[in-house]
């Protein structure tokens, strides 16, 4: 006799599934696009909301902290588009292409349009309906159902951005992917975006999530091909559970950079997957996170090697005050035939309290012999002579800690190339320092 043995469903997973079953008909895309959301639910539906006991997964339990499902979010009302009007005012003082995604729906009456040769912009719910034939060669194919939270986005995947960047294109302005939650209500967004930057094109990349929308997953796919230059930069904050997962596959000689501050926020988990395809190319992966209170914030990555001759950077930093919680975790993947790789992981916390807890993770799996990779990770206070250097100067107590703090992340805030983006992240900074009590 055989026992079928089933997990018991959390009332969130018993949530989703029943958001599913009423939505799979009205979601964009039919026929092979209903097929995939179909298989990515299977996928969710057979492993439930990540938990402690899987190891990527282990110091943000979403099956714990997610205690019920909200309702998607439905079209943005005029109150809602007014409210999201002062969205993205982090980068106002830079000059960016706007796209504006109020709880998760295009709003292009908000966005710049305007035609710029070699660029091509749309709506992604507009491109699965209609069955667009570059969006369905793409979605879903960069990492397929690469984690459960990815699955879950995959299935129930509503609107998002979908940027297109012909061979041999300069953009001239950085396009700037704006999400802001407008409902009072609770409600749930699971948006997904797709950027393909052909053969030796150039294109930044800005994302900024804030506002009041309860619970956010998003998904960004990102192709660079062949001798491209490819910036990313994310920028999170508001009191949503927000799980945000980056896919991208970096062709050859390219290089590609990408940068997550997170303030101000929740609970936020930032996952990345990364592969190296093309031979020649370098990657640049880093962020800081200005965490207080009892805010949470996990960055996980995941970097594929797959070929040979190439080399990437990874770099985070962490500063926790009060409660707060920061979790790293990189894994540096070198399959067999990736000789002369050479990579380098850096994870550094900074603890302010001490009820802070910081999670630090490097890894290495290595199946190549020609290559040099390492990993460290540090964890500590501020340096108490230092502090005592400045404030002999004349300099108070929290200021001296702000200048400290502010030197810390500047290493890594400096890498970012573009200086109308660096700065505005640095103000960010300097924004959170100020407000600290």
């Amino acid at each position: 006799m055989n026992a079928d043995v089933r997990a018991i469903k959390t009332p969130a997973e018993q949530g989703l599934a029943q958001a599913f079953a009423a939505a799979r008909d009205t979601l964009p895309g039919k026929g092979a696009v209903a097929a995939l959301r179909e298989n990515a639910f299977r996928e969710f539906d057979l492993r439930g909301l990540p938990h402690r006991r899987v190891e990527e997964w282990k110091y943000t339990d979403l099956r714990a902290l997610m205690r019920e499902a909200v309702p998607l979010a439905g079209v943005p009302d005029a109150a809602a588009k007014a409210r999201a009007k002062e969205a993205g005012a982090a980068f106002k003082g830079v000059d960016c292409r706007r796209l504006v995604f109020v709880d998760g729906t295009f709003v292009t009456e908000m966005s710049d349009l305007a035609p710029e040769a070699g660029l091509t912009i749309g709506s992604m719910a507009q491109a699965l309906a209609k069955g667009d034939a570059r969006v369905a060669a793409q979605v879903g194919k960069t990492f397929p159902n690469a984690d459960v939270a990815v699955a879950l986005n995959t299935a129930l995947m509503g609107d998002g951005a979908v940027v297109h960047v012909a061979a041999g294109t300069a953009l001239a302005r950085p396009i700037h992917l704006v999400f802001v939650g407008g409902s009072e209500k609770p409600s749930a967004a699971f948006v997904r975006s797709l950027v393909v930057v052909e053969n030796g094109a150039k294109a930044i990349i800005i994302e900024s999530h804030e506002g009041g929308t309860t619970q956010v997953n998003a998904a960004l796919e990102l192709v660079a091909g062949d001798d491209t230059q490819v910036d990313h930069v994310k920028l999170t904050q508001g009191r949503a559970l927000h799980v945000a997962s980056l896919m991208v596959s970096i062709g050859a000689r390219a290089a590609f950079n990408t940068f997550a501050f997170t303030g101000d926020a929740s609970l936020v988990r930032n996952q990345s997957f990364i592969r190296f395809a093309g031979e020649g190319s370098h990657g640049g992966i880093r962020g800081v996170s200005l965490l207080r209170g009892k805010e949470h914030v996990d960055n996980t990555l995941q970097i594929e090697h797959a070929v040979a001759h190439c080399d990437s950077r990874e770099q985070f930093r962490a500063v926790l005050d009060n409660e707060s919680r920061s979790v790293f975790q990189g894994k540096i993947v070198v399959k067999p035939h990736a000789q002369k790789t050479d990579s380098k992981m850096m994870t550094r916390s900074l603890l302010l309290s001490d009820d802070a807890e910081a999670y630090n993770k490097p890894e290495l799996e290595i199946f190549a012999d020609d290559v040099v990779c390492g990993h460290g990770a540090t964890a500590g206070a501020l340096d108490p002579g230092l502090k005592f250097y400045l404030m002999s100067r004349g300099i108070s107590d929290k200021e001296s800690e702000a200048l400290l703090i502010q030197a810390f992340i500047g290493e890594t805030v400096e890498e970012i190339a573009h200086e109308g983006i660096r700065e505005a992240v640095m103000n960010q900074a300097i924004a959170w320092l100020k407000g600290r009590a």
